[in-house]
């Protein structure tokens, strides 16, 4: 009988912990796969397929947005079955909210719901080099110093961290690295010994003080390894008919930490391309070149590096090479799997290259991964392999609107990978 007991006990243990995984589970999905924002045209009615594993009802909390299903009864408020499509129309540009129960009794998120007018831009498709200039002096690391008399120190370990930024020392704004080594060193000779830093980590400032080392070449040092700004190439997306212009898809992050970089401000240049390394398995392909930098060669400015690309304003010698038709946008309950095109300029003149839309994720959990693509252009194919390095931002077009950006390369498979909404990068 003990033996009996003990086998139930672990038995109820296992259907507990099992239904536990089921309903986290279940939730976690359930989340994913109801977008936590949409946009829909004003005056159009828009269809989205969401194929949940459960019911759920969606009540629009404003009277400018209809829920509606197939037939639009009733109005207001629907429940939505497995598979069941539903639509979303209102007449009213606006931010608005509509409700989401469980079985029509559970509270279980609230879906914003933006009524934009129709948009149009121009998909670009060529490379531009991209120069960015930190807000402060981004720190990489901190290290160890051998100071004059042989010994070694490590004043910045514990007080700086990879991803601080320095944005003052002793009350003086920085602007560079340079200036910053500048007054490590004046404060050092001055025999103060020690400075006073203001630093930014995590979007949060604080004030910090750190000893000054005398190094064995003679100068004074803090320890910390740093980088004042960053440069590449990279794909420009969109240009709008205001003339602002997005590109890339995903942010440009710091080599060594990984950390998006936080921007004072950029700008884009132009550039070559030299050569292009196909990808192969394990190993992504590249695009080399040059960037041009200077006041002649400079296209526009960068006024913000996110997660979901870099943004500005471009200028006139740009905006008058930016060749082919504005099209109209695609929002996400626009794409669908199958075959559409993405736009770049890999072979020297800009083309459209045919790829299979695999996947389509229209939660907002990952925002530059919310499709699965597949190069199936043999153009492209031979002379990339699929999708290279400097490749980020190509736009993807389907059904004649623009409805995303290349933004990941798989690593084991160089012909797939991932893209970017464009309502994501709109956003900006």
């Amino acid at each position: 009988m003990t033996g009996r007991k003990h086998f139930y006990k672990v038995l109820r243990r296992i259907f507990c912990a099992a239904l536990l995984f089921s309903v986290v589970f279940t939730w976690y999905y359930l989340d994913r796969s109801i977008p936590d924002k949409v946009h829909i045209v004003a005056r159009e009615e828009e269809l989205f397929s969401l194929n949940l594993p459960l019911s759920a009802s969606f009540e629009s909390e404003s009277t400018e947005v209809v829920v509606g299903n197939g037939t639009n009864i009733p109005q207001g408020q629907v429940r939505i079955d497995t598979g069941q499509p539903m639509t979303l129309y209102s007449d009213t540009q606006g931010s608005y909210k509509v409700g989401v129960k469980l079985f029509g009794l559970f509270q279980f998120k609230e879906m914003e719901v933006n009524v934009v007018d129709t948009r149009y831009a121009i998909p670009c498709g060529v490379p531009v080099g991209i120069y960015l200039k930190s807000d402060g002096v981004m720190v990489i690391g901190t290290g160890k110093i051998t100071d004059s008399s042989g010994q070694e120190q490590e004043p910045a370990y514990g007080i700086l961290k990879s991803g601080d930024y320095i944005e003052a020392i002793d009350g003086r704004d920085l602007d560079n690295k340079e200036q910053l080594i500048e007054a490590v060193n004046q404060a050092g000779a001055n025999g103060s010994g020690s400075v006073a830093l203001t630093i930014r980590r995590d979007g949060e400032e604080m004030n910090v003080s750190m000893d000054t080392v005398a190094a064995e070449d003679g100068t004074y040092k803090l320890g910390a390894w740093v980088r004042d700004d960053t440069q590449g190439i990279g794909t420009m997306t969109y240009l709008d008919l205001n003339g602002k212009f997005g590109a890339l898809g995903h942010g440009i992050s710091d080599s060594d930490t990984g950390q998006v970089v936080s921007i004072e401000d950029g700008a884009l240049y132009e550039t070559q391309i030299m050569g292009i390394e196909k990808g192969s398995a394990g190993k992504p392909g590249v695009m080399s070149g040059v960037i041009y930098y200077g006041p002649q060669s400079e296209l526009g400015t960068v006024t913000a590096n996110t997660e979901e690309g870099i943004f500005g304003v471009a200028g006139e010698e740009l905006k008058s090479r930016i060749g082919g038709e504005a099209l109209p946008i695609g929002y996400r309950q626009d794409v669908h799997e199958g075959e559409a095109f993405i736009r770049s300029s890999v072979s020297g003149e800009v083309k459209d290259y045919k790829i299979e839309i695999q996947k389509v994720d229209y939660s907002t959990a990952h925002k530059n991964k919310g499709m699965v693509i597949q190069v199936v252009d043999e153009e492209l194919l031979a002379l990339t392999g699929g999708i290279v390095q400097g490749m980020s931002g190509s736009p993807i077009i389907q059904d004649g609107k623009l409805v995303g950006a290349v933004t990941h390369v798989f690593v084991q498979d160089s012909s797939r990978g991932y893209g970017i909404f464009i309502e994501n990068m709109l956003d900006h």
